[in-house]
């Protein structure tokens, strides 16, 4: 059973309880906005808490005015939404709909008005929106096993990425399914989600470590994506790709450690000085694929590069992870 089903449950049994106590009129309404108010975030919680209870006032004072003016009628209630929609979307408080309608249809239902029935209404929605704020803020599910169990599996993507990109510039004949790229995408994807959540569920202070763990990701993933296209450019073994490829299975290690190494990028420079100590190619072929490779170093610097920089940005160990 979901957190946020047993949540509801208990917003609407306190709600009830608490209405039957304070003898509000219509108990069962203040379970009915304890439902509407319960939320993914405590953020999100309180804003359209907020939103709703504006909307509810706001169509409670129209409604009273014009049934009061006009009369109990059902076109007037037809009226009340014509002028009140447009008003909420206005004022943007488009989440306050439906309690606010809940509102207008309770002083339609009553066919008089009266400050008793005002104060009833608004003490409803107090009971029931202000139930359900509270029960978002005392508990929110924690993500950071969520989080941490996305990151270790992400990681082992990655390192096997860079393992399959080796192999390959060992042997050009070796074909990979590229499934731990899709894999890795999704992983990166449900880490941002996670991330947010975590984020929106702490009020008084930001953590945004998290989030930026996964945006590094997302940034270092679109440069594993264009070497992708790089490497299957190289159609042919030559020493300049087994030479990257011990650099590929280097950052495959590298990947796992807290924190940015530097060896990738050491063991990719002293690479390179060797490669202008190569002769010049002999052949079209060859300067084909020395030219992806060459081309496949400036992307696996763009990647190192995110990883530096993110290090000067270490919070709590998790923005500086290479």
């Amino acid at each position: 059973m979901g957190i946020r089903i047993i949540k509801t449950a208990v917003a609407v049994w306190a709600s009830i309880t608490a209405a039957q106590l304070l003898g509000v009129h219509s108990p069962l309404s203040a379970g009915l906005l304890a439902i509407l108010g319960i939320d993914v975030t405590k953020k999100r919680g309180l804003k359209t808490s907020f939103q709703r209870i504006a909307a509810s006032l706001l169509g409670l004072a129209l409604s009273a005015l014009l049934f009061g003016l006009i009369g109990f009628d059902i076109w007037v209630i037809s009226l009340c939404i014509l002028i009140l929609y447009p008003a909420l979307s206005r004022l943007q408080l488009k989440d306050g709909v439906v309690t606010g309608s809940v509102v207008m249809f309770h002083v339609f239902t009553a066919q008089s008005i009266s400050t008793q029935l005002l104060l009833n209404e608004v003490a409803l929605l107090l009971i029931g929106l202000g139930t359900a704020t509270l029960i978002n803020i005392i508990y929110m599910p924690r993500e950071d096993k969520q989080l941490t169990e996305l990151k270790n599996k992400l990681e082992s993507c990655f390192s096997q990425i860079f393992v399959q990109i080796a192999r390959h510039l060992k042997d050009d004949s070796y074909i990979w399914d590229g499934s731990e790229l899709l894999e890795a995408q999704s992983l990166i994807r449900q880490g941002l989600q996670a991330a947010q959540r975590l984020k929106e569920n702490v009020l008084l202070q930001e953590q945004n470590a998290w989030f930026a763990y996964f945006y590094m990701r997302k940034q270092q993933f679109d440069s594993i994506d264009r070497m992708m296209q790089l490497v299957a450019q190289v159609y042919q073994t030559l020493p300049h790709g087994e030479g990257l490829a011990s650099v590929f299975e280097g950052l495959s290690e590298d990947v796992k450690e807290d924190y940015y190494t530097g060896r990738a990028e050491q063991a990719l420079e002293s690479l390179v000085a060797g490669y202008k100590r190569m002769p010049l190619p002999a052949s079209r072929e060859e300067f084909e694929i020395r030219s992806a490779l060459l081309q496949l170093i400036m992307e696996l610097r763009a990647y190192l590069a995110v990883a530096k920089r993110a290090k000067k940005q270490k919070n709590v160990g998790y923005a500086a992870q290479k």
